[in-house]
């Protein structure tokens, strides 16, 4: 997950621009998870249903870096009376940053953290579906990752990653970066020294990303748009769907 602020800045090593595939190793310095968590009602899975339910609620974090979001969002949405039997899985392609997120876990036996690429084998989310006995996660975040795999994987890597979530999950919290964002990240690549994205120059799904990324899960996905919580302080929406 990442940014696009402040294209001009000095940039070392752990700063915005060092990771082509978003993970950064000091994200949450510079998106701390309050960010989000302000738009994100506490009361949200009570409100998508699934507070009296005798069976676990699942939760998936998509591209968690080191976990300090998916923590936060853990105790924002559970720590409420009434609210037990949750468990969340997260996981990033950066297995430095999943070791990280292990380190600090203060809820070992409810948050999950492991390394995985969703562009290839995704067979560690269906065992963990199997295992708890459900098909889909009730609730998926994906928040600020879209942007990573649409520059390394192209339109159709973007558009395969938007049906994976969407065949995964009940409901889905989506937070797409906006165009602008695209040549930030591709200026900072720049200026490391390192190649171009392979697809930035290519690709077609551009200007309102968000709105790409709604008519594909309408259309071609089964889901429908519920509602926009709102926008970030990079002006970002967070956008909920679900099933039809």
């Amino acid at each position: 997950m990442a940014t696009c602020a402040n294209d001009d800045a000095d940039e070392g090593p752990n700063e915005p621009g060092a990771a082509p595939y978003g993970n950064f190793i000091n994200y949450y310095r510079f998106n701390p998870p309050e960010n989000r968590l302000s738009l994100i009602p506490s009361t949200l899975l009570g409100d998508l249903g699934y507070n009296e339910k005798r069976e676990p609620t699942l939760l998936l974090d998509v591209g968690c870096n080191s976990g300090e979001l998916s923590i936060a969002l853990y105790k924002h949405l559970v720590e409420t009376p009434g609210r037990t039997n949750v468990n969340l899985l997260a996981f990033d392609l950066d297995e430095n940053l999943i070791e990280r997120a292990r380190e600090v876990n203060p809820v070992p036996g409810s948050v999950t953290f492991i390394p995985m690429d969703i562009t290839g084998d995704c067979s560690p989310l269906r065992e963990h579906l199997a295992w708890h006995g459900n098909s889909h996660f009730h609730l998926t975040t994906c928040l600020a990752v879209t942007m990573w795999i649409h520059l390394n994987h192209g339109d159709a890597g973007f558009l395969q990653f938007l049906s994976r979530l969407a065949e995964l999950s009940r409901h889905l919290l989506l937070e797409v970066q906006p165009w602008k964002c695209y040549g930030s990240a591709a200026r900072r690549l720049r200026k490391l020294g390192r190649s171009d994205f392979e697809h930035f120059k290519t690709l077609k799904l551009c200007g309102d990303v968000s709105e790409h990324a709604r008519k594909h899960l309408e259309t071609h996905c089964q889901m429908e748009f519920v509602q926009c919580f709102g926008r970030t302080i990079w002006h970002r929406k967070l956008l909920l769907f679900k099933r039809k």
